[in-house]
């Protein structure tokens, strides 16, 4: 088959994961290569997400480095395959390459949850609400490449509300939720969407006001999407301008997944929350 000249994330953290397999057998890509019979430069595409790879090989490679690890083994073997065209491919002309990636990942997890202390977070906000957010960019953007984000950030929210519809806690501080992007009829219309869809089975909204005597994380903002099994979680961190950055180093996602407990622990209750918010529209 021949190469991916752009994998996407999902390729690129399933080449990862079977490099970590290779690396904790203690094999390098010239040992691995001549167990399974093929060249070290088929070793290394398939390591960086560059070489399709079926899900008979990724089991036949988890055999030679002895991993037995079946959970994973299943998992990583589900995420074979040529790369699938997506709604976001309309974009890759048009947008950095991590935000591609951010659509594609929000597509395949089962839960995210997000932390936002300035922002509201991208699939609750209105498409006033967005565009008024990203006329402050800075540098600003050029009206069509607003108009292309304006309308891949709203293609996104449509996770959220296709059928089994992505499990979703959304963390937001307080001072997020007084930010008046637009002016405050948007910030009302905006705050008044957001009650709304927290009464949807799947999305929670739990506010962390002021007056909490704790704020852990010093205001850090961050998505943290639950994968299929807990090893291929991944973080990640906004930039508006250049895209995302994703974690994934096993510390890295139990040093996130504390974060998200312990700013949880700190916030209102749902239904606190939502009258939270009620009482905020409602002063605008």
């Amino acid at each position: 088959m021949p190469p991916v000249a752009n994998p996407t994330l999902r390729q690129r953290r399933l080449g990862a994961e079977l490099r970590k397999l290779r690396e904790r057998a203690g094999l390098t890509v010239t040992q691995a290569a001549s167990c399974l019979g093929v060249n070290q430069g088929r070793v290394s595409m398939i390591e960086t997400g560059r070489s399709p790879v079926s899900a008979d090989r990724v089991r036949t490679m988890a055999s030679a480095y002895a991993s037995a690890d079946e959970e994973l083994v299943n998992a990583l073997a589900k995420m074979t395959g040529r790369k699938v065209r997506g709604w976001w491919d309309e974009y890759r002309d048009y947008l950095p390459v991590g935000l591609i990636d951010l659509a594609e990942l929000e597509h395949y997890v089962t839960e995210l949850r997000v932390a936002l202390t300035l922002h509201i977070p991208a699939l609750l906000q209105t498409t006033d609400h967005a565009r008024a957010m990203l006329r402050e960019a800075v540098p600003p953007f050029l009206p069509y490449e607003l108009e292309h984000r304006l309308s891949y950030r709203i293609k996104r929210q449509e996770v959220l509300h296709r059928d089994g519809g992505l499990t979703y806690t959304a963390l937001i501080h307080e001072a997020a939720l007084r930010m008046q992007y637009g002016g405050a009829a948007v910030t009302r219309a905006q705050l008044t969407h957001i009650r709304e869809l927290s009464e949807r089975d799947n999305i929670t909204v739990r506010v962390i006001p002021f007056t909490s005597p704790h704020f852990p994380g010093n205001g850090q903002s961050f998505d943290y999407a639950v994968g299929p099994i807990p090893q291929l979680d991944t973080v990640q961190l906004d930039t508006e301008h250049t895209g995302c950055v994703f974690l994934d180093a096993e510390a890295q996602l139990a040093q996130y997944r504390a974060l998200a407990d312990r700013m949880e622990a700190c916030a209102l209750d749902p239904d606190s929350s939502c009258q939270f918010i009620e009482r905020l529209a409602r002063s605008i």
